[in-house]
């Protein structure tokens, strides 16, 4: 029997029994789907082979064979798990080697690496922002910042998405010498955006600002190299933290903060999601030091995601699909109503397109859409296909 018919206990329970939005998500089934296999961009459920257009795989490593033998050989000499944190029990070279490779190639100082890149993002902000600091904040950055800007007790002042004018206004009503944090992110996952750097990094000047970017999605698409977002603008001097995740061009699990040695050496002190968190295990801190490697040795995988990015697109805007003016390889479907949203995301589901159902308040109400993601690994065949999946899906929903 459904849980939703049982007779409650107390209030919580009831609560939770009744909750539209589960109710919509058991009807409707667009999230939690158990992946049985997966081979390239094709990945099977239920015995069905989709392909999967939502991956944040951006550069296709994570069945790299020297990532693979990278994670093997770190399982076989390190054992499965540091089962201690970082302080304590949990530290070890490879760990510290990765830092390394991360900072110096981020043109950081120094980088702490943590479980997970919302642990990542979490401690950016709750670590560096206290009580009596003004935090201004893009609202639409992810859950993880905001996760921190409540557990950090300082003031917080939103501004419009990417809109430096609403920032400048924000700061007008401020005292220039009340410390302040700007946070952002480098590229908006759902939105595709990248953030407008130079001209919110010029608003804060004078006004005593700290700036925290996470840049999980920028990482590895942006820059000469693949350094990322305030690499890509020349800028990496300008912004004081840039955090992420190991699970998206990285390939791998986990997160990373990196900064100036002094920064570094103050999380290590007082950020309690880095002195109470276990450790990332060995294994997959190797994985993400073969994909970093990878990437600094291999333009052409980079070179490939563009490619596809720029074909896809044109495949969207030649069937007059508004994908929300992303300027990166993560391109949103705007369905812009939520029944339809869920109507489109099944049918792609039955043409064999995987993607992800997103809808208000996790985007704008009106901005109901399909986040979807291309790879370095997606062929044009398989993106002519998606194109022609949403051309028969969006004429009859």
């Amino acid at each position: 029997m459904s849980t939703f018919l049982s007779k409650p206990k107390n209030t919580i329970l009831h609560r939770c029994q009744n909750d539209e939005s589960t109710r919509a998500r058991l009807k409707y089934q667009p999230w939690y789907h158990h992946i049985e296999r997966q081979q390239g961009s094709r990945i099977w459920i239920d015995g069905r082979e989709l392909l999967m257009m939502t991956s944040n795989d951006y550069l296709g490593l994570s069945e790299n064979p020297k990532v693979i033998e990278a994670g093997q050989r770190a399982l076989k000499d390190w054992g499965t798990s540091t089962t201690g944190a970082r302080p304590a029990n949990g530290s070890r070279t490879i760990h510290s080697r990765l830092e390394q490779k991360l900072a110096a190639f981020l043109g950081k100082e120094a980088c702490q690496i943590t479980a997970a890149g919302y642990l990542s993002c979490m401690a950016a902000v709750a670590t560096f922002a206290t009580k009596g600091d003004l935090i201004l904040v893009d609202r639409n950055v992810h859950s993880s910042l905001w996760s921190g800007i409540m557990l950090s007790g300082a003031r917080t002042e939103r501004f419009a998405h990417n809109n430096p004018t609403d920032l400048r206004e924000a700061l007008g009503h401020e005292d220039k010498a009340l410390p302040k944090l700007l946070i952002l992110e480098g590229i908006y996952s759902m939105e595709g955006h990248i953030a407008r750097l130079p001209e919110l990094i010029k608003e804060t000047q004078g006004h005593n600002c700290f700036t925290i970017m996470d840049d999980a999605h920028g990482f590895g698409v942006l820059g000469k190299n693949g350094e990322g977002t305030a690499a890509h603008f020349g800028m990496t001097a300008d912004v004081d933290i840039i955090c992420g995740s190991f699970s998206k061009s990285l390939s791998s699990t986990g997160g990373f903060i990196a900064a100036s040695s002094a920064l570094i050496e103050y999380l290590r002190t007082h950020s309690k999601q880095t002195i109470f968190s276990a450790a990332i295990s060995p294994s997959q801190a190797a994985c993400a030091e073969a994909a970093l490697d990878i990437l600094q040795s291999d333009p052409t995988i980079r070179t490939r995601l563009w490619d596809n990015t720029t074909y896809y697109k044109k495949i969207l805007t030649d069937l007059g699909i508004d994908y929300w003016g992303s300027e990166s390889p993560a391109v949103p479907i705007v369905i812009g109503e939520t029944e339809r949203a869920y109507r489109v995301w099944k049918k792609l589901y039955d043409l064999g397109i995987f993607t992800i159902l997103a809808i208000a308040p996790g985007v704008p109400p009106g901005k109901d859409l399909l986040r979807t993601a291309v790879s370095a690994r997606h062929t044009h065949e398989e993106l002519d296909r998606v194109g022609e999946a949403l051309a028969k899906t969006l004429k009859k929903s």
